[in-house]
């Protein structure tokens, strides 16, 4: 059996904007363009590219504090994966409701995520915050404000969205994945059928399918190879390196994530066949594709109930 030196796995999802945000995964996007989330939400209630953040007339601020803060706010969302921006709402929009209260020598922020139809549908409290340099509209003060809320924030949003995609039975919460498969290129022998072959029989499971038709997917998964000369490994033999890159993409061509196989080879020990070692790597990579279609679409988020008592964040 061929065996691989060394390997690594290494899942990779491209920065957000905005989403769900390099690093190895990061958050769903909880208001994406709906161009490449609407399968898997509930088109009626599908939210806008956009979360506004409006400024708020009674945050205890001067009006020219409360624009500079509801502009802290949006940003802070931004650097959160969610497209959040510092205006009025308008018809359709999302948007984030933001007052403050006293309590004490402290100011308490409050955030109020809002339907398009005026409802209250999540809220939360942030930390309190000394009164004299919110009162006074302390640059630095309103910015930390933001920064320490802006993960509850993309968390409610996200279990917003679960919950959209849980009472959706064409979302992937409620069926299998459609994975369209466009093979391999660039592998040395016979290598680009024998990967294709076995990631294609490997890949399927309860929660995804495989096809070779782009009509309907939901991803598409194109593998690629580079094999580079190497130097000589520590027991004074040659050893070449090859490089096995399985992109998902959204049917719009917008890469969802890489799963990168790194590996230490004789040389020429893949100019034949592949035999075992399609196999393997084939197993490795599906696991890996599983995982990103899995957290790019957001599938496994917990649900946010619709309650009549709207969450608070917990001390």
């Amino acid at each position: 059996m061929r065996r691989f030196r060394s390997a690594l796995l290494s899942l990779c999802l491209p920065l957000a904007l905005p989403l769900a945000l390099g690093g190895c995964f990061s958050l769903s996007r909880p208001f994406a363009d709906p161009g490449q989330q609407a399968r898997y939400l509930t088109a009626a209630n599908l939210p806008p590219a956009r979360l506004a953040v409006p400024t708020p007339p009674n945050a205890l601020l001067s009006d020219d504090a409360a624009t500079l803060w509801a502009h802290d706010v949006a940003q802070a969302m931004v650097n959160q994966s969610v497209p959040a921006i510092a205006q009025p709402r308008k018809k359709g929009d999302w948007w984030l409701k933001l007052n403050a209260t006293t309590h004490g020598n402290t100011v308490v922020p409050h955030y109020v995520i809002m339907t398009p139809e005026g409802k209250i549908r999540a809220e939360t409290d942030g930390p309190a915050v000394d009164m004299a340099g919110w009162s006074a509209g302390d640059r630095l003060t309103l910015q930390d404000a933001a920064m320490q809320e802006a993960p509850q924030l993309a968390n409610l949003l996200t279990g917003i969205q679960a919950n959209m995609m849980q009472q959706d039975p064409h979302s992937l919460m409620n069926r299998p994945a459609k994975i369209c498969f466009k093979g391999v290129t660039g592998a040395p022998g016979d290598g680009n059928v024998a990967l294709a072959r076995a990631f294609y029989s490997s890949f399927p499971d309860k929660t995804n399918t495989v096809t070779t038709t782009e009509k309907g997917a939901d991803f598409i998964v194109r593998g690629t190879v580079a094999l580079k000369t190497g130097t000589a490994g520590n027991t004074g033999h040659p050893v070449d390196h090859i490089e096995i890159v399985w992109h998902v993409l959204t049917p719009d061509g917008k890469e969802a994530g890489a799963a990168t196989q790194l590996h230490d080879i004789a040389p020429h020990s893949l100019d034949g066949a592949w035999g075992d070692t399609a196999d393997m790597a084939a197993e490795e990579a599906a696991q890996g594709v599983r995982t990103i279609v899995t957290n790019y679409s957001g599938r496994e988020h917990a649900p946010l109930p619709e309650t009549k008592s709207s969450p608070k964040k917990a001390a």
